[in-house]
């Protein structure tokens, strides 16, 4: 969760790749490539008041020259970004591209002083900072010259230049995300080749998966990790699509050749056999090299920064954090729904107004599509004249089945399904024949940080597709399925969920409640007059009781109770039943846009935009506190309403006078614990200061280099200004 500060340039040189936008563009002249070889403005920070008039730098001078930035970099910086913000913004052409020029040059300022940085930075000691592993023993002008000596041409030197500055790892980190992009860029065009061939039909609606799925880790690199375009015998780790033949990746290949060369980056007789040799790639790898040396900066500001962010720094901002809401909140100038839809691992709502507040998820299980129908068709419920609407649709609830609707995991365009026999605490419900789990990349991660996906953050992982799985390996090496999910009534789901809460968190963790009509008959055949609240006499009143609705309610029991410092931090009985309750709802849910919400809905102590029924039930259990479920109906079907953080009747009855009530302790000793309240707060607090301070050192940089050290020939890209008077 850890968020670095890199510096950002706007607008930075972005790889066209395969988009294809730029052929037959207004933008592409008669004779792209000579046209994209002029030079539109030159960087030589050597030059700049700042350079020249500090003694500190002497002797450095020599290793800078007049860095080019070419009219290609414009447009192409205009295709992959500046078109949206010049609508975004209402800018004119002269206005985008002129934005684009300085972002340009900014970014060359920034990048040439990252080297002059690392060449003559030292610690508080007067020793040089950056000495290397595998390196010299520090960066010199000497060094860089050498390293320049042995390359070839322009761009080779070009290369080196800014290798000499990166480790053996971030040199290879650089590399590796600039294969992958390629790859990415080829993969995109080869699936509309192979749908197209194929004639597939990917219309089905694939189900929603948990944020964070095939992510890979930002640290990681692989071994070994080509390009393919279709000639390669060997590509690594690389993962060929499905349905990718050679002759599909090579039409891919020569599509985005294509693309590349019609937009005039690519010469027409360069040898495209070598896709790493052509002078397209050494330009994104000019661009990501220097991506990397902007990074290993921001690295060093954060650096700086992070030794002046002192643990009882943060819990002051702590304290008056917490002041300042609950005062907000008196004054009515904060808002407390506001407050909670924003909530975040770096935006906290420490206080509330009033007890009630808090989140829920809500599982639906939906009434059939033809039950919804006999619904809808029934007057609505209001007196003995009308008929009883809750008493149909009550009979209608009874016969209520939901299903898994993880089937698209298995049958999507992507298979995320994997035989989990050998998993032992994998739950299988009453089914021991259940084996089916997902997401197999995502819990091998390792805990060092070391693998390339990063494990999935609040979901369980280990409930079983609820159905059967017949699998079938097909000629091409493919694995077809045939599904069959088992229905349930929500008496099932109650037992599936009160089952794999138990078994993650220990038998006899989950207690009913006191309102438990679970599979008695008598509730689906209550009366009208039951459904209304009563007045002195006994007599049934027009407004609705919905008290009468619930089904069910129960709570998960955590010992010693529930802890809110805890509830991110892994292994912990708190993050661990909401990690179960956050996969039941992928597994079952129908409301889908409850999926990949924070703690689900935020839910205010007063009148809510919900149903009636579901905000009875979800001020019930925010009241009684996090840990807590409810069951009720509505017209869309059962809900299962689970409460995954609140500001409890008992927060509020615990806290002494004059105090205010809060679940959350900022603990010093706890901010290196990753998951803790401590550490995110800790990490929100430091994220910012160090955010703010890179941007301004940026800021500084460039208005103390630019003086005197760029050169702008606007002349050169005039036609480009002027687009606004040919439209």
């Amino acid at each position: 969760m850890k968020q670095k500060a890199k510096a950002a340039i706007a607008l930075s040189v972005a790889s066209v790749m395969a988009c294809g936008l730029l052929a037959g563009c207004d933008l592409v002249t008669t004779d792209a490539k000579k046209d994209y070889e002029q030079v539109i403005a030159e960087v030589n920070i050597s030059k700049s008041d700042e350079f020249q008039k500090n003694t500190e730098f002497a002797g450095y001078q020599e290793i800078f020259s007049d860095e080019p930035i070419y009219k290609r970099d414009m447009v192409a910086s205009f295709v992959s970004s500046g078109s949206s913000v010049m609508n975004s913004y209402g800018w004119t052409y002269r206005d985008t591209f002129d934005a684009i020029k300085d972002s340009l040059v900014n970014r060359q300022v920034y990048v040439q002083y990252a080297k002059l940085f690392l060449l003559t930075e030292t610690d508080e000691n007067g020793n040089y900072r950056y000495s290397e592993e595998g390196k010299p023993e520090r960066y010199t002008a000497a060094g860089y010259r050498a390293e320049l000596a042995s390359a070839g041409d322009e761009m080779e030197k070009t290369l080196a230049g800014l290798r000499y500055f990166l480790t053996d790892e971030e040199e290879k980190k650089a590399e590796y995300g600039l294969r992958v992009s390629f790859n990415s860029s080829l993969d995109s065009i080869e699936e509309g080749i192979i749908d197209y061939e194929d004639e597939h039909d990917h219309s089905e609606t694939v189900r929603t998966t948990p944020t964070g799925v095939g992510t890979e880790n930002e640290d990681y690199v692989p071994e070994s990790y080509a390009i393919y375009t279709g000639t390669e015998s060997a590509v690594g780790s690389y993962e060929k699509l499905d349905g990718s033949t050679a002759y599909t990746r090579r039409q891919a290949y020569a599509t985005f050749l294509t693309n590349v060369r019609s937009s005039g980056l690519l010469d027409p007789d360069e040898d495209t056999t070598k896709v790493e040799e052509l002078s397209y790639f050494k330009r994104e790898l000019k661009s990501s090299y220097e991506s990397a040396l902007i990074n290993k900066l921001a690295d060093a500001f954060e650096e700086d920064e992070s030794k002046n962010i002192d643990p009882e720094w943060v819990k002051e901002r702590f304290d008056e954090t917490l002041s300042n809401q609950s005062e907000g909140f008196k004054k009515e100038s904060i808002s407390v729904d506001d407050g909670l839809d924003g909530m975040s691992d770096t935006s906290f709502v420490l206080t509330a107004p009033e007890a009630g507040c808090g989140f829920v998820i809500n599982i639906l299980l939906p009434f059939s599509a033809q039950d919804q129908q006999a619904l809808d068709e029934i007057s609505q419920d209001k007196d003995d004249v009308y008929g009883n609407k809750y008493g149909w649709r009550a009979s209608i609830l009874y016969r209520l089945r939901a299903t898994d609707q993880r089937g698209t995991w298995f049958t999507g365009e992507e298979d995320y399904s994997y035989d989990a026999s050998a998993v032992t605490d994998a739950y299988k419900g009453a089914d021991n024949g259940r084996k089916y789990l997902f997401f197999e990349d995502s819990f091998s991660a390792e805990e060092d940080g070391s693998s390339r996906y990063d494990a999935l953050k609040n979901y369980y992982g280990k409930y079983t597709y609820n159905g059967s799985v017949v699998a079938t390996e097909e000629e091409d090496g493919h694995t077809s399925y045939k599904l069959t999910p088992t229905p349930i009534s929500v008496d099932g789901f109650i037992d599936e969920m009160e089952g794999y809460l138990n078994s993650v968190l220990g038998e006899g963790s989950v207690t009913p409640g006191s309102e438990n009509h679970k599979g008695e008959t008598a509730y689906y055949t209550k009366s009208v007059e039951d459904y209304y609240v009563k007045d002195a006499a006994g007599k049934p009143t027009s407004e609705v009781d919905y008290s009468s609705f619930v089904y069910y309610e129960g709570s998960v029991n955590f010992e010693g109770g529930f802890n809110a410092n805890h509830l991110f931090l892994k292994d912990s009985p708190e993050n661990k039943a909401l990690s179960v309750i956050n996969e039941l709802s992928f597994a079952y849910n129908t409301d889908t846009a409850g999926l990949n919400t924070y703690l689900g809905y935020a839910v205010s102590a007063g009148k809510t935009n919900f149903v009636g029924e579901f905000e009875y039930a979800a001020h019930e259990v925010c009241k009684k506190g996090a840990g807590h479920y409810i069951v009720v109906p509505s017209d869309y079907g059962w809900h299962i309403i689970y409460c995954t953080f609140s500001f409890s009747e008992d927060l509020f009855a615990n806290t002494p006078e004059g105090e205010i009530p809060t679940p959350f302790q900022f603990d010093p000793d706890d901010v290196k614990t990753e998951g803790t309240f401590s550490y995110l707060f800790y990490e929100a607090q430091k994220s910012a200061a160090v955010a703010s301070y890179s941007q301004n050192r940026q800021s500084g940089i460039i208005n103390r280099f630019s003086k005197n050290s760029v050169t702008v020939y606007e002349d050169r890209y005039e036609d480009l200004s002027n687009l606004d008077q040919q439209s």
